[in-house]
């Protein structure tokens, strides 16, 4: 196989970004001591918008997979320290932890800056590294040792349902016959299957790759059960994601919660998205959807 350098090197970390932050405060209304439930902390981005919100009679319990990405938030958001419970943790554990009834719940199931702009995490083709793409490197294996577990079979479907990837089998034999350990491994054989088409494709393949490392859809399905009924009376729970995968996961999940009758309304007939002037400023927001159910009184 030729040797394709696919890498493009990154001179700085851009500052992560919240995506949708005014739309978010207007549609779940954080008011005055209201408890809330940010279940994907990150930097602590949208929490600190809602802890400004709530004040300081108000509470904040923050979940993240990542011990790292908890340690930023805790950093970013000292000056609430007193209102706040961090706690590191994937909302897939949602059930086994004590969360007391909330009026908000929140997740944004963007993948991080911080996971992006930190090469040693194997999230991107734009650096050559291991490739791990663990949200929670204490726990599972790196992405490359998953890759050489699977049969050729389970990582074709794997490529097909989660990348929506034509020619699944070949890039599953070739990924599996060239025994791949770094991103860029991966980008070479894209390359050599897609040829011309190669770059276009990564993305779905690292984003493939990532959701069955992580198991993001198995999470989101526990999040969507349980997560409804740790809202309070009038309660309001509000989901950003980012690819059609999860979206229609959670607008079916959402429609079929809120069909009468339901103690739980619907507060988007259709997804919120970024406005232009946002995609400017932050290009990532793009494929944002923001959707949100309300619990009646």
């Amino acid at each position: 196989m030729k040797n394709r350098r696919m890498m493009v090197a990154m001179h700085a970390k851009p500052h992560h970004i919240p995506v949708l932050q005014k739309e978010v405060c207007m549609l779940l209304a954080p008011q005055k001591g209201d408890a809330m439930l940010d279940c994907t902390l990150g930097a602590g981005g949208h929490a600190q918008l809602f802890l400004q919100c709530i004040g300081p009679t108000g509470t904040l319990i923050g979940l993240d997979a990542d011990r790292e990405n908890l340690a930023i938030a805790q950093s970013n958001l000292k000056e609430w320290a007193d209102s706040c419970t961090f706690i590191h943790a994937n909302f897939r554990e949602i059930l086994h932890l004590t969360i007391p009834p909330v009026d908000i719940l929140f997740a944004d199931l963007g993948l991080s800056s911080m996971h992006i702009n930190t090469p040693e995490r194997g999230f991107t083709f734009h650096h050559e590294t291991e490739l791990d793409m663990r949200f929670n490197r204490e726990e599972g294996i790196p992405a490359w040792k998953w890759i050489e577990q699977k049969s050729e079979e389970e990582l074709a479907q794997a490529l097909k349902d989660y990348g929506e990837l034509q020619q699944s089998r070949k890039l599953a034999r070739l990924l599996k016959e060239q025994a791949v350990r770094t991103t860029t491994d991966v980008a070479e054989c894209v390359a050599e299957l897609f040829r011309w088409r190669g770059k276009k494709m990564l993305p779905q393949v690292f984003q493939a790759l990532r959701i069955a490392v992580n198991d993001e859809l198995g999470a989101l399905c526990i999040l969507l059960k349980e997560g409804p009924r740790l809202l309070k009376s009038k309660g309001r729970m509000g989901i950003i994601s980012f690819h059609s995968l999860e979206d229609r996961m959670v607008k079916q999940a959402f429609r079929d919660l809120t069909a009468p009758p339901s103690p739980y309304t619907l507060l988007t007939k259709k997804p919120i998205r970024s406005s232009e002037e946002e995609v400017r400023r932050n290009p990532r927001s793009r494929s944002a959807h923001l959707r949100a159910i309300q619990r009646s009184s």
